[in-house]
């Protein structure tokens, strides 16, 4: 017996989708969804960026080991980012006052936005099943999409590994 797969957009039909759950699936050329996430300077809106390259990174959870060195890595190269026109927005499910104290506790200088119920995560294809311990769950899959200044993806990094990842980025956001 065989279940039909079917496709989901919103969060409750997520956590409701069981095996049956596929992530939608951004390629380079594509639009990228626009958002309006709270974060604490005021919500970060996609569309208010257009003119200029954006680089948004979805990551599991602040203040993790993982996503700290990730964050780290885009905050140190932040003066590159600036000096080749773009914009870095870190996007987790944590709240803004996770957010607030993740960035203060490590002197983060990126934009964090709050994606608490996780619609950007799944227009973007990034909430994915995972499993932990042979348990099965539903979380970020660290992933990161370059977007030109037309707002069309340019580049998509999935299933990031952290190390040189921040470089590798800047690399393309400069050949742009």
């Amino acid at each position: 017996m065989t279940a039909s797969k079917k496709t989901v957009s919103k969060p409750a039909e997520a956590a409701a989708a069981g095996d049956d759950f596929i992530p939608v699936v951004l390629e380079p050329g594509t639009v990228a969804p626009d958002f309006a996430l709270p974060a604490e300077g005021g919500p970060l809106r996609l569309s208010d960026l257009r003119g200029k390259p954006v680089v948004v990174y979805f990551y599991p959870k602040d203040d993790t080991s993982g996503c700290t060195r990730e964050a780290l890595d885009f905050s140190a190269l932040t003066p590159q980012f600036a000096a080749a026109g773009a914009t870095v927005i870190g996007i987790s499910p944590d709240s803004v006052a996770s957010h607030t104290k993740f960035k203060a506790k490590h002197d983060l200088a990126v934009a964090l936005a709050s994606d608490e119920t996780t619609e950007t995560c799944l227009a973007y294809g990034v909430w994915a099943r995972k499993s932990m311990y042979g348990r099965s769950y539903m979380g970020v899959e660290r992933s990161t999409f370059l977007i030109d200044a037309e707002g069309r993806i340019a580049t998509v990094w999935r299933k990031v590994k952290v190390p040189g990842h921040a470089e590798a980025v800047l690399k393309a956001v400069e050949a742009l």
